[in-house]
């Protein structure tokens, strides 16, 4: 087999197994199985078997499907930007940050808008972290002010302004509607529009935050569920290298 084709592995290499989940507007009953079966072969899976059907609401119902799917995909073909900042160490930072700037860097961070979802953001940046792995306010060479929930994008950008930071973190967890992407674009648009984008490095994150759709809203980097503390605070310090930002 082609090893730049990609089918799902189940039992057996190749074998394209997969599981669906959906919910469909029915109450449990032999009918509303076959209902199931029939909707996951429209998706393109063939022996379908129906794994669970529980009621998750008066004439609702929960299934979780499982089938042999036809598809595949070429990886070689698959071409995607990526965040390619190596990883540095805790005592390389550190180190670095002193030699190149001989200062603290500046880091503000907020969940912008409507988003009240501090988790993600609370473990980059508080000194407890996560599983472990201490946030930036844990480092000598970070100076960090995590503004919280539902901080406007006009009440984060003068804050970072008066701050001076070096870089600023936007965490958007809610995306109903598509409203974290129009709430970070409105935020690229009001910096742009006073002047001083380009004076600070801007982080995306959140679980539906990828690197691709961070730089099409007009961000330096973008960082999904799993990002680590030290994966952040390397790619901050060489983007500053990169811009030359100089000793405040």
């Amino acid at each position: 087999m082609d090893s730049s084709v990609l089918r799902a592995y189940g039992d057996r290499q190749g074998d394209g197994m997969v599981q669906m989940s959906f919910v469909l507007q029915v109450a449990p009953s032999a009918r509303a199985r076959e209902a199931a079966k029939r909707f996951a072969e429209k998706h393109g899976l063939k022996e379908p078997l129906v794994a669970t059907m529980e009621e998750c609401a008066k004439g609702y119902s929960y299934f979780v499907v499982y089938g042999h799917s036809v598809h595949s995909v070429d990886f070689s073909e698959i071409d995607v930007p990526e965040v390619r900042t190596e990883s540095l160490s805790r005592t390389e930072i550190e180190e670095r940050i002193k030699s190149q700037f001989g200062r603290k860097l500046v880091v503000v961070g907020a969940c912008t808008g409507s988003d009240a979802h501090t988790v993600g953001i609370d473990a980059i940046l508080n000194y407890k972290g996560y599983a472990g792995d201490k946030g930036l306010e844990s480092y000598k060479g970070f100076d960090v002010y995590n503004l919280g929930a539902q901080v406007e994008n006009e009440q984060l950008a003068a804050r970072a302004r008066a701050l001076k930071a070096d870089a600023i973190l936007v965490s958007q967890v809610i995306t109903q509607r598509n409203c974290h992407k129009e709430n970070a674009q409105a935020l690229i648009d009001f910096l742009r529009a006073e002047g001083w984008r380009k004076d600070v490095v801007l982080l995306l994150g959140g679980p539906r935050i990828d690197h691709k759709l961070a730089l099409e809203l007009g961000f330096d980097a973008g960082f999904g569920t799993g990002t680590k503390v030290a994966d952040v605070a390397s790619f901050i310090l060489e983007r500053l290298e990169q811009i030359g930002v100089p000793h405040k």
